[in-house]
């Protein structure tokens, strides 16, 4: 007896669309049994997982706050998936944004104009274009695996990081702490809508609005759906897979490297060893959770920002671990993995019997 996946001819669009929301539940009801598990009452868990960080404003600031880069780092992710590119790299490709974006802040101190902001971002735009380069390249000449290169780059992007900030761009003035020095008023990014959320709010919900329309209704859109579900098809059409690989993760790239700008120069306002909680893995998470539709990834990310918040609310005030959050997010990527599997597959049991050398295959 062994179990097999056979291809539905035709799958349900409903279904489809609903998938999102019946992983969400499913996610649900697993933290309730983790924490039953833990001895916290179910229904309070949930509630402070869940819930209690929309009840106060301090907590929705925060939701929003960490919503931001996920939801940037989503969208780029998204036009790597849907062209068949497996980029698992947009945490590395983050932290060299940061690096690139704090070049100016650090190491010229002293410039300090209108300029300073725009040229960290483009920085940080660039430095992650560039950390995403390297597997797209190797791909494209020398047909590795990009899963592989991208993931390895990531701790490489970390052991660069920790060296800068505990070597030559710690502060002098720091008292030996593994820290850059403080931004200047002008590396910061400036607070809107009465202090609630930075710029880099705005700038990532313009990305994702601008990028839902040329997945939708532009020629370089199309070439990325065709490409993505048929590359013969699309060799046909004149489309290039390696053009397109290169264009894909460097878009994700740069994405990814204007949100970890964006973090270092709004929130933390420095560089540290540590400048992410996991944005770039949580991303990949947020990207199928949004059905690779930027409007869609806008939503998942403020749902996946609510594990960050509701994690470190119930590590306080029940006493659980604050390994949680990750519990339940990679929870959460692997019903909606499973929901959309079994949307377009149907499974297939299939035995064989000793009366019969032919086998018999039974269906469910």
């Amino acid at each position: 007896m062994r179990i097999e996946l056979v291809k539905r001819k035709e799958h349900s669009e409903l279904m489809s669309l609903m998938s999102p929301l019946i992983a969400v539940g499913l996610t649900a009801l697993s933290a309730a049994i983790i924490f039953a598990i833990s001895g916290v009452n179910p229904a309070l868990g949930l509630y402070k997982f869940f819930i209690e960080p929309l009840t106060e404003q301090w907590s929705l600031e925060a939701t929003i706050e960490k919503a931001t880069p996920l939801i940037l780092i989503g969208c780029g992710l998204a036009v790597c998936y849907l062209s068949n590119n497996w980029n698992i790299g947009a945490e590395g490709q983050f932290v060299v944004g940061a690096m690139f974006g704090s070049i100016l802040p650090v190491m010229f101190p002293s410039f300090e104009n209108s300029l300073t902001l725009p040229l960290m971002l483009i920085c940080g735009v660039i430095g992650g274009a560039l950390w995403a380069m390297i597997p797209a390249l190797l791909k494209t000449r020398f047909n590795t695996n990009e899963i592989l290169t991208s993931l390895m780059l990531v701790y490489v992007a970390g052991l660069l990081l920790d060296y800068l900030v505990r070597g030559p761009w710690r502060d002098p003035d720091g008292f030996n702490f593994p820290e850059s020095r403080i931004f200047s008023d002008a590396a910061t990014l400036p607070e809107v809508f009465g202090g609630m959320m930075s710029l880099a709010t705005p700038i990532t919900i313009i990305v994702a609005l601008v990028l839902a329309f040329v997945l939708a209704k532009t020629i370089k859109g199309f070439e990325i759906r065709v490409m993505g579900e048929s590359p013969r098809a699309g060799s046909f059409a004149g489309f290039s897979a390696k053009g397109l690989t290169i264009f894909s993760f460097a878009l994700a790239g740069g994405l990814a490297g204007l949100a970890g700008t964006m973090v270092v120069s709004g929130s933390l306002n420095q560089l540290l060893p540590t400048i992410s909680p996991g944005y770039g893995f949580t991303a990949i998470i947020v990207a199928f959770l949004g059905r690779l539709n930027p409007i869609g990834i806008i939503i998942a990310g403020f749902v996946l920002a609510l594990s960050y918040i509701g994690g470190e609310g119930v590590q306080s005030g029940l006493g659980v671990s604050n390994k949680i959050a990750s519990v339940i997010q990679g929870l959460l990527l692997f019903y909606v993995l499973a929901c959309d599997t079994l949307i377009l597959y149907r499974i297939r049991m299939v035995s064989r019997r000793a009366a019969n050398p032919a086998g018999e295959v039974s269906h469910v």
